[in-house]
């Protein structure tokens, strides 16, 4: 039947958006929305897909008013000790985003952010907070699930969806409106 690989998807995906309600640790939240507030500028990391993501969010801070920038891009400025790096890592092991960190958090001090669903990666073990988002969650299904999800669209599209659920809380944290947002929103397009 055609669809019938994206049905299995969207009901998959479905399943992982509740299990991200049921595991927010809020606690972790709203450290994360606390050191936002508090940076100079934002910096957002990620390798592939995860970059993309940051990408994503990066845009979203900038239409709330955040100085923010693309960890890679060629006008990003030199992070300095009041500022946040927020790295996005599935694994939490990716090589460049962990050596990035690590040179922003123990050669700057800047703060750092690590979005991962694995609380004892490298990434994590050295960031001041840790925002778990689960990817794959490992059940006798994994290789039906590699069938219609695979590598880490498990975890890269739930975190754009909590990173936007995130945006909500600091529209509200901020006082800001669509329209507020709609007045930075790019016309050069």
């Amino acid at each position: 039947m055609a669809g019938e690989q994206i049905l299995k998807f969207l009901d998959t995906f479905e399943n992982q958006i509740r299990t991200l309600k049921e595991n927010l640790n809020f606690e972790e939240i709203e450290r994360l929305i606390e050191a936002i507030q508090k940076a100079n500028s934002i910096f957002v990391l990620g390798a592939g897909r995860s970059g993309f993501i940051a990408k994503a969010f990066a845009m979203r801070l900038m239409h709330c008013g955040y100085n923010v920038y693309v960890v890679g891009e060629t006008v990003t400025p030199r992070i300095g000790k009041d500022d946040l790096l927020i790295a996005i890592s599935g694994s939490g092991e990716t090589t460049s985003v962990v050596n990035i960190s690590r040179k922003a958090k123990e050669a700057i001090g800047s703060k750092l952010v690590a979005i991962t669903s694995h609380n004892n990666s490298s990434l994590a073990r050295i960031s001041d907070v840790v925002v778990q988002i689960k990817g794959k969650i490992k059940t006798a299904r994994d290789e039906e699930l590699s069938k219609i999800a695979p590598l880490g669209t498990m975890f890269e599209l739930t975190v754009m969806v909590f990173l936007d659920a995130l945006i909500a809380e600091l529209m509200s944290v901020r006082n800001l409106t669509e329209q507020d947002l709609e007045g930075r929103h790019a016309v050069l397009e």
